[in-house]
């Protein structure tokens, strides 16, 4: 099996070490991780500059090759450089992607472009404490979610998040939830006005989600799917609408 092992922090960070230390275990696995951190990045992509692929010595007895691009970049010249890749794991993030998380993470982001090469892709991510992280004592909940994860042709993409301290495994689905910002103004040495803007949830987590299986200690497992389509609005609007080509604004449906 080949493995190619992507990230946002950068390849220099501990989390894509650790994993790559567990998934060597599962077959071949090469590395190609941005130069720079790319936290938050989402799912963006180069076009407006060439970009780089060096081979880079970083994580022993693993092939590794740092990119000056994006998360979906480094999959993309991963894949390109690398043929018959089988699946790419992407982290593990040094902090959580749940929630609403998803929908700006370059961890997701790199599982996602996995997706759309027809890959399968897995994000991972984990909580982190201190400015020098270690994540070893979570090897063996890796270990044990990629037993489960790599066998399965069924699953193309998968985000993994797993609390300090695992008492267990929980099939979820992603918590989608209302937030409310706060803008907080500040000034930097210079005088110079800047501002932090904040979130925070509206709601409790429900039962069965990312965030509740977080919040109780679980590992949580939340399969993803590419298509944005809400089905039932869909079929609603078709159902009042079926031929908005020759609708008229302001007229009935007849």
């Amino acid at each position: 099996m080949r493995i190619l092992i992507a990230n946002d922090d950068g390849i220099y960070s501990p989390g894509i070490a650790t994993l790559a230390r567990v998934a060597n275990r599962f077959g071949d696995v090469r590395v190609v991780a941005p130069d720079v951190e790319q936290s938050s990045a989402g799912h963006a992509i180069t076009s407006s500059k060439p970009l780089t692929y060096r081979r880079t010595r970083v994580i022993d007895g693993v092939e590794s090759y740092r990119v000056n691009g994006t998360p979906a970049d480094c999959v993309a010249l991963g894949a390109y450089n690398w043929e018959k890749v089988d699946v790419v794991l992407s982290g593990i993030n040094l902090g959580p992607n749940l929630g609403n998380a998803i929908w700006h993470s370059g961890t997701l982001a790199a599982a996602k472009q996995a997706a759309l090469l027809g890959l399968r892709g897995v994000a991972m991510s984990a909580p982190v404490v201190g400015e020098d992280p270690d994540l070893s004592h979570l090897e063996p909940h890796v270990e044990r979610v990629l037993e489960l994860l790599l066998p399965d042709d069924s699953l193309q993409l998968v985000n993994v998040n797993f609390p300090t301290r695992p008492a267990g495994i929980r099939w979820t689905r992603q918590a989608v939830e209302q937030y409310d910002g706060k803008v907080v103004p500040a000034t930097d040495p210079m005088g110079r006005r800047h501002f932090w803007f904040t979130v925070f949830p509206l709601e409790e987590h429900a039962e069965g989600t990312d965030l509740w299986a977080i919040q109780h200690g679980f590992v949580s497992i939340t399969p993803l799917e590419l298509d944005l389509t809400d089905r039932e609005a869909l079929a609603l609007a078709v159902a009042r609408v079926p031929d908005p080509t020759g609708e008229k604004v302001g007229s009935e449906t007849r």
